[in-house]
């Protein structure tokens, strides 16, 4: 026979009632042991005296009053406090079992599953809205995986679509293995290592698991060297690459490699997206109280409202019909703000609208200056 343990509301109950019962038992003790003591006491000091017969009449008469009085009243106090007592508990226990039975429904999968507690306390509510928010998070992630194992999949088909057709021809001796066909399939195999080795990059980053090698950094360094990485190919597209920083900027705490990594991603954004003879220019700059922006701005092709805030996300393309020869793999923008939010900064992008020109700005926090000694 198995053994089911006792709920939470049965202990509570019984808790409250063992306190109270050992609180009446301890006055009715108490009660009884002072009173007749103390009322023979004030016999005693009467001015005229009283027969011994009379004075045991009065104390029994004293202690059988008093101890039904205080009988009545300990009873009539344990059923009142009893009462007060299921009822708190009741109170108390029920949002408990509701966060209990939403949170097996949200082990279970089901992520619509919400908490009302309301009028139970600050304690409760905020484990409550604690609840709710883990469920809601929850949902949010297994949409994104879902949409990305999505993405995923359309985007891997194409190039192995590809390597499929190629390797069946050279099967059925349709095409001969040149030195043509060698590189075709090795740039689509390079083609799905690339997107392989992005996502995991996202993935890393996201869940706060990139190695970061943080130090002090001044801001000119990041722009002169990203600047410096991109102009042979700016130069060979016919589009003038500017650099402009601010004087006098605080350093940033980052890892110089991972934010030249995200400056190179908004600098090929910005080539792919202005044609000859345009120009992009690379920024550094004060972003307020605490904070360096780093802004990559072209006069390219600009965006719509409606793709400021989705040109993050994971293989969006404001421009559907641009090829992943041209248009990149969708990833690259959603790593630069990976990146970005795991230095605890953040990205975002602003344009006038198509034609008008598009700029991309980093905001990172500054290195916080020493507290000098008392």
């Amino acid at each position: 026979m198995t053994h089911r343990p006792v709920g939470l509301g049965p202990r509570l109950f019984l808790a409250q009632g063992l306190v109270v019962v050992a609180g009446a038992l301890t006055l009715l003790g108490v009660s009884l042991m002072l009173a007749p003591r103390l009322f023979e006491d004030h016999l005693s000091e009467m001015p005229e005296p009283v027969s011994a017969a009379t004075e045991g009449h009065i104390v029994e008469a004293f202690l059988g009053a008093t101890g039904t009085s205080l009988a009545v009243a300990v009873l009539a106090s344990l059923l009142t406090v009893l009462a007060v007592s299921w009822f708190v508990t009741r109170r108390v226990v029920r949002p408990i079992q509701a966060m209990a039975g939403a949170a097996d429904r949200i082990a279970g999968g089901d992520y619509t599953a919400r908490v009302r507690v309301r009028g139970t306390g600050p304690e409760l509510e905020a484990l409550g809205k604690a609840l709710d928010q883990t469920a809601h998070d929850l949902a949010v992630t297994e949409r994104t995986r879902a949409e990305m194992l999505r993405d995923v999949a359309h985007e891997l088909r194409t190039p192995l679509t590809a390597l499929r057709g190629y390797v069946d021809a050279l099967s059925d001796g349709v095409l001969q293995l040149d030195a043509d066909a060698v590189r075709t399939l090795h740039a689509e195999l390079a083609r799905v290592e690339r997107l392989v080795d992005d996502l995991a990059t996202v993935s890393r980053a996201e869940e706060r698991r990139l190695d970061l090698h943080l130090r002090a950094t001044p801001p000119t360094e990041l722009v002169d060297a990203a600047a410096e990485a991109a102009r042979l190919a700016y130069a060979t597209a016919g589009v003038r690459l500017r650099t402009e920083t601010t004087a006098g900027l605080p350093t940033v705490r980052v890892d110089p490699d991972r934010i030249q990594e995200v400056l190179t991603i908004l600098l090929d954004n910005a080539l792919r997206h202005t044609a000859a003879p345009g120009a992009v220019t690379l920024a550094a700059r004060h972003g307020g109280a605490g904070a360096v922006e780093l802004a990559v701005a072209d006069t390219g092709d600009g965006l719509a409202p409606e793709h400021l805030r989705r040109v993050f996300e994971r293989f969006y393309r404001v421009d559907a019909g641009r090829s992943r020869q041209h248009g990149g793999s969708g990833i690259g923008l959603t790593i630069a703000r990976a990146l970005t939010e795991a230095h605890g900064g953040h990205i975002r992008a602003t344009s006038d609208g198509p034609g008008q020109g598009a700029t991309f700005t980093v905001t990172l926090p500054t290195t916080p200056r020493p507290t000098p000694p008392p």
